[in-house]
């Protein structure tokens, strides 16, 4: 079973059918014993870090995400959920994230309309399994106006173009991540999930 972690603020139906269409038995839950009991761990993702931090520490779902980092049960943040494993978040001052990915989450250059919304393309060798069939190139749907940036450039997988080349996918050992919503995202974001639901040893 997959864990869909509710903090208030994800975009749980979209994100849920997404998973289930990809095969996988899905958890909607704010209950730390249920994401701790289940084989995988899905962050969805809107709103501000500031608010996301707030709500997961009000769950005490801070601590079970920790635990599920460590441990080593497959992850999947979506755009909030990717922001929230990086050290700090600048997005309405500075935020306590994480910090699971040393580095900051920084505001899209003021030269590109902000937020970034809409198709774009992510750039990638192809080489992760979470990526594995998915052309180098493909066009995904992206809401945000603030990107990952973190330290360690050997966690970036993908990387998209939008005023600057910023990370759009991150992975190591069992941690993935998409700034953009695969959810939203057509063909390849259900190939993605499908990707993870393979990982995560959850596929019918």
């Amino acid at each position: 079973m997959i864990a869909v972690v509710d903090y208030d603020a994800g975009n749980l139906r979209s994100i849920s059918h997404g998973l289930r269409l990809a095969g996988a038995q899905v958890t909607v839950t704010n209950d730390p014993a249920v994401i701790s009991a289940a084989s995988a761990v899905v962050v969805p993702g809107v709103g501000a870090a500031s608010d996301t931090m707030a709500s997961l520490r009000s769950h005490g779902l801070e601590r079970v995400l920790a635990e599920t980092v460590q441990g080593g049960k497959p992850y999947l943040g979506v755009c909030m959920g990717l922001q929230v494993l990086l050290t700090y978040s600048e997005e309405g001052g500075r935020h306590q994230c994480l910090d699971v990915f040393p580095g900051v989450v920084a505001r899209l250059p003021g030269d590109v309309k902000v937020p970034h919304m809409g198709w774009n393309q992510i750039l990638h060798d192809g080489k992760h399994p979470l990526l594995a069939g998915i052309p180098n190139g493909a066009n995904v749907y992206f809401v945000h106006s603030y990107y990952a940036a973190p330290t360690d450039a050997g966690c970036v997988i993908g990387r998209t173009e939008y005023g600057i080349s910023f990370p759009s996918v991150l992975a190591r050992d069992n941690l993935m991540a998409t700034q953009f919503h695969p959810e939203k995202s057509g063909r390849w974001g259900l190939a993605l999930l499908r990707n993870f639901v393979r990982l995560a040893g959850e596929a019918a």
